[in-house]
């Protein structure tokens, strides 16, 4: 009995006979098992007694939780409900916490008691947490051009401790500039598990150097052995911007436009999304025909040759583009059936009208109708 109340003694006075051996720094992975040597728990003390553990509280208080005895070769652990059965000691004396949990990130007493002195090795524990992958949430389905955009927020959850978020466009970093980049960050820690979660919001202002541009963002975090980065998945954006140029030009199932033919005016403007109505002008109007971006001309006639122009509805960055409608006509003088007697002279003129320079060819056919055989002229364009 008198032993036993010594050493109960000799326990609660550590503070007075502890002999340093410093402060040992154990770094464990969150859920899996932190293993924390006795320092020379490892090595043979002569007459020891028994080891006992303990942590410190934030008010210096101590929290006993296991004890080992030398002589008995016996394990006994105190009722701390946060540690009921999760823990173990071996025989060198080496704790161990499965399911490491952020509350066990705490200094860690290892006691080593003979029977002439109380020997403290103090460990510190160290737990960390990697982070979810980053995710890019709330993307705009596109981004404008002369303004800032909405890129997404970059969310990464359940760190410990907390982390930091890069924005990245092209693996290049984007830092925060007035009017192009905005970047804001928030964080908050879950008061059970002590983990926290992560939020940067990146704006930025595009520009058509954009277009396939991958957007990304990276967590940086705290591990055992340093500093660790983890990416999301990148992101690439539709980028509209408005038109700068249109042209017109004409579709037609031949080469060259005749007279009584179809004809498709077709107007583009260069934007993104292209335009979808656009005012056409037709030769000597001046009040534009509002349509879409094809406009049809059915049965075209000689008279519209001419100047044929789109624009924007807002009636800027006009384009234009010449319509010649071929045509050809044959004049015979005189025509018809013409009856002469052997010898008699006969004078035929064949006058062409044509949207272009002609040349014209005499062919003299034969017919035979019941009657008789007759002699036919003929002129025709070459």
């Amino acid at each position: 009995m008198a032993a036993s109340a010594l050493l109960t003694v000799c326990v609660l006075c550590a503070a007075t006979l502890r002999t340093g051996f410093g402060l040992h720094t154990v770094s464990a992975i969150y859920g899996e098992t932190i293993d924390i040597p006795c320092g020379r728990g490892q090595e043979k003390l002569d007459g020891l007694l028994f080891g006992k553990w303990k942590y410190e509280q934030p008010d210096e208080n101590a929290v006993f939780v296991a004890t080992r005895s030398a002589v008995k070769n016996r394990t006994s652990f105190d009722d701390v409900p946060e540690y009921n059965g999760r823990l173990d000691l071996s025989e060198n004396y080496t704790l161990s916490i499965s399911n490491a949990r952020i509350t066990d990130e705490k200094r860690f007493v290892c006691m080593l008691i003979t029977g002439e002195n109380v020997f403290e090795v103090p460990t510190l524990v160290r737990v960390f947490k990697p982070p979810s992958k980053p995710e890019i949430i709330n993307q705009p389905t596109f981004m404008e051009t002369g303004k800032l955009n909405i890129v997404g927020d970059c969310v990464s959850k359940d760190s410990y401790p907390d982390a930091n978020i890069t924005w990245y466009r092209n693996g290049q970093v984007l830092l925060p500039i007035d009017g192009v980049v905005s970047i804001e960050w928030s964080k908050e820690r879950n008061s059970t598990s002590g983990l926290h979660n992560i939020r940067s919001s990146l704006q930025y202002m595009s520009t058509k150097n954009d277009i396939d541009a991958r957007f990304s963002c990276a967590v940086t975090y705290y591990m055992p052995n340093g500093m660790a980065l983890m990416e999301s998945d990148p992101v690439i954006f539709d980028i509209y911007y408005p038109t700068e140029k249109v042209t017109i030009h004409v579709q037609s199932p031949k080469k060259t436009i005749k007279e009584g033919d179809n004809i498709t005016l077709k107007c583009i403007g260069n934007g993104n999304p292209p335009p979808q109505e656009f005012l056409f002008y037709l030769p000597g109007q001046e009040e534009g025909i509002r349509s879409s971006s094809a406009y049809l001309i059915n049965d075209i006639k000689r008279n519209a040759t001419g100047d044929y122009k789109c624009s924007l509805l807002n009636k800027v960055m006009i384009a234009s583009t010449m319509v010649t409608v071929h045509y050809l006509d044959l004049s015979l003088t005189p025509s018809g059936d013409i009856t002469k007697q052997i010898g008699d002279s006969l004078s035929v003129s064949c006058i062409p009208s044509a949207s272009k320079n002609v040349s014209v060819t005499w062919m003299k056919v034969s017919v035979i109708p019941f009657y008789g055989r007759h002699k036919h002229l003929l002129c025709t364009q070459i």
